[in-house]
């Protein structure tokens, strides 16, 4: 048996599918499972790739069955799972051996076990990867964080296995320690905006009586233009699914309650420990927790019942324009969060390539990406992507319609957080001096905090209040 180039522990739906995408691009691939009866059947199932994959059972096997320095991809849950088996397997490592974090993990965790294993002389690489089971088997994008030395370890791997748009590999080495995994999230928290986005949208058609064969057949029109999206693809496919048992459309026979892993409320987490926002990320996920409470909303639907005001009509094409200016301005607030953690944990990320990096393979590519890409080769101000040319200018030939959809939606009583939560955010940007002059005096009315003037240099000033409340 030929020493692996690289070892997979943790045989799930991810693993697999990567130890198969890595066997097929000609890669020895060593690999094993706690429970080891997985790696039988897994090997079995993998028919004319089985001749690149090198089953262990044992820990210690399966270590000294790779080529050093050894290059071991752990994709196992990446709490305490991960921290007992990095506990485990270092003892059997040298120095120089990279071990490779492959999860949705807290990039929190990722530095802190990057500064303890480096003070073992062992690499630690925590990797984003976006694009689900298939992706993952035919071609995911892939955030990498880590030190030179692992990237160069790891990179004929990853850019073999990566998606590919127009040749160009949707993988890179974006910074060290956390920096892989920091994107991956906020990557996770733009998907939470533009997939509520989405059915906000849907929300607001269906209660207008349309069904969900012709909606889908809409969404599936909108792919072929400006909102040109893998997520804007498969809505168009969900709508006009059929249930197979009872005949009724699919969309309709699911239970209206949405889950999450939290990558999402990690990225609303970080923003305000950055003070930046991400108003949009932060009401996809509190509709996901409101999504949750359908015994509440049971009880809401009768207690809270009222007439709503007539509604204007809203037309597709509306409903089109809006959704682009909302996913520009999700866009932007994630990518302003990126520059801000980059400043602030010293990581020199290259906005540009992580835009090139999500064009294919991952789950929010979109048409979008290249101009957001060529963007940031000249960096707007503040790293805010409205406040670039091009993107105004798209803003300006389209907010009126989200606007048009924020008010209809108002009048007729259908929620849409996440697309108010983009037009707040567009109007708060385009007011130089807006209302927090107010709030400063009230703070120093009853808290004696001080405040700043327009008028002079310096801060604490008090207003004429005598000694507050």
């Amino acid at each position: 048996m030929q020493l692996s180039q690289i070892g997979i522990y943790g045989l799930g739906t991810m693993g697999s599918a990567l130890a198969l995408n890595m066997a097929e691009e000609g890669f020895e691939v060593a690999v094993t499972n706690r429970e080891t009866s997985w790696i039988v059947d897994f090997v079995r199932e993998a028919d004319e790739l089985r001749g690149n994959l090198n089953p262990y059972v044992t820990l210690k096997e399966f270590i000294h069955g790779m080529q050093t320095p050894r290059v071991i991809l752990f994709m196992i849950p990446s709490g305490a799972p991960l921290d007992s088996m990095i506990e485990k397997i270092v003892p059997l490592l040298d120095q120089g051996d990279t071990i490779i974090d492959g999860g949705n993990s807290d990039f929190n965790l990722t530095r802190r076990r990057s500064a303890e294993l480096t003070a073992q002389g062992i690499h630690f690489v925590g990797m984003g990867v976006s694009g689900g089971e298939e992706g993952a088997r035919h071609g995911p994008s892939i955030m990498v964080g880590g030190t030179e030395h692992s990237w160069t370890q790891l990179k004929p791997v990853v850019q073999a296995i990566a998606a590919k748009f127009e040749g160009d590999p949707c993988v890179d080495h974006l910074g060290p320690d956390g920096a892989g995994h920091f994107v991956k999230t906020v990557h996770n928290g733009i998907e939470y905006a533009d997939m509520q986005m989405i059915v906000e949208v849907y929300g607001m058609m269906r209660a207008a009586g349309r069904a969900p064969a012709e909606m889908g057949a809409v969404f599936t029109g909108w792919n072929e233009g400006a909102l040109k999206s893998y997520l804007v693809e498969i809505t168009g496919k969900v709508l006009a699914a059929t249930d197979p048992d009872s005949g009724a459309p699919m969309v309709d026979v699911i239970l209206d309650k949405a889950g999450q892993k939290g990558t999402g409320r990690w990225t609303v987490i970080e923003a305000l420990k950055l003070g930046q926002s991400a108003s949009t990320i932060e009401a996809a996920v509190g509709a996901r927790s409101w999504s949750s409470m359908k015994d509440l909303r049971e009880i809401g639907e009768k207690a809270l019942a009222a007439k709503a005001e007539a509604a204007p009509e809203v037309s597709d094409q509306q409903f089109e324009q809006a959704l682009l200016a909302a996913r520009i301005i999700a866009y932007a607030q994630g990518f302003t969060l990126l520059a801000a953690a980059s400043e602030e944990y010293e990581w020199s990320l290259n906005l540009s390539r992580v835009a090139e990096i999500w064009r294919a393979g991952c789950i929010i590519r979109s048409a979008l990406l290249d101009d957001i890409s060529t963007a940031f080769q000249s960096p707007p101000p503040g790293a805010n992507l409205i406040l670039d040319d091009g993107f105004a200018a798209m803003l300006a030939e389209n907010i009126r319609s989200l606007r048009d959809v924020v008010v209809a939606a108002a009048a007729s009583g259908a929620p849409v957080p996440a697309l108010a939560a983009a037009l707040s955010y567009y109007d708060s940007m385009r007011h130089a001096r807006g209302t927090a002059n107010l709030i400063q005096g009230q703070r120093d009315f009853f808290g004696a905090h001080g405040f700043e003037r327009v008028d002079r240099t310096g801060k604490g000033f008090h207003g004429p209040w005598g000694s507050g409340a």
